[in-house]
């Protein structure tokens, strides 16, 4: 028999839960540059805030970190050689995430939520993932990051649900802590199984959901 649903809305984050990037070190080896340097230049926060909060543009952040490159390689050409082949990155997508999410939009809203420049929507276009969700809250679009309590404020809104009404999925512990404060019920994302677990309940009120 159907049962209530525990949930309105399915909010999820996106790289480390629905896709995982290739490292960078055969892009770095190639380029003259240590392992670890382009993420170290990219993720550094006084260069990565500024492009997931959309005070600058996903392609001046990764001039910027070029700039950063070429004073460890010794070549402006060569660093944005390697900004270049690294931008060129396609992420692994888990196709059970997708399954998962697909299945959970049949009884309730779901929208994606990250932290992200402002090539995110293009991202997701090119792997066939702009019509997975209802809804994508970029970060760089909205002007403030996780884990500000905005962002899970916004989120419910664009899915059309209170916030003690969300499932928040995450795989970054204060991430998961901003959501649980603000409100709603949140899931520490390590594995595919943690997810298919905190489904079950809002996947068990599908009408054609099979019951074990």
């Amino acid at each position: 028999m159907m049962t209530t649903r525990p949930y309105d809305a399915v909010l999820c984050d996106i790289d480390g839960v629905l896709r995982h990037w290739p490292t960078a070190s055969d892009i770095e080896s190639s380029h003259g540059l240590p392992t670890g340097a382009i993420a170290a230049a990219a993720f550094a926060p006084s260069r990565l805030h500024p492009a997931i909060t959309g005070k600058i543009t996903d392609e001046q952040w990764r001039s910027a970190g070029a700039a950063d490159l070429a004073a460890i390689c010794g070549s402006a050409d060569r660093a944005h050689a390697a900004v270049t082949d690294w931008s060129s990155l396609v992420p692994r997508v888990d196709h059970q995430v997708v399954s998962l999410l697909a299945q959970a939009r049949t009884v309730a809203t779901v929208a994606l939520v990250s932290n992200a420049t402002t090539r995110l929507e293009w991202d997701l276009a090119q792997q066939g993932l702009d019509d997975l969700a209802d809804a994508v809250v970029n970060t760089s679009r909205i002007g403030v990051m996780k884990p500000d309590p905005r962002v899970y404020i916004t989120a419910a809104a664009q899915a059309g649900a209170p916030v003690h009404r969300c499932l928040f999925i995450d795989d970054t512990a204060a991430n998961v802590t901003a959501a649980r404060e603000v409100g709603m019920t949140a899931l520490y994302y390590r594995q595919i199984e943690d997810l298919r677990s905190a489904l079950a309940p809002l996947l068990n009120t599908a009408p054609d959901a099979q019951h074990t």
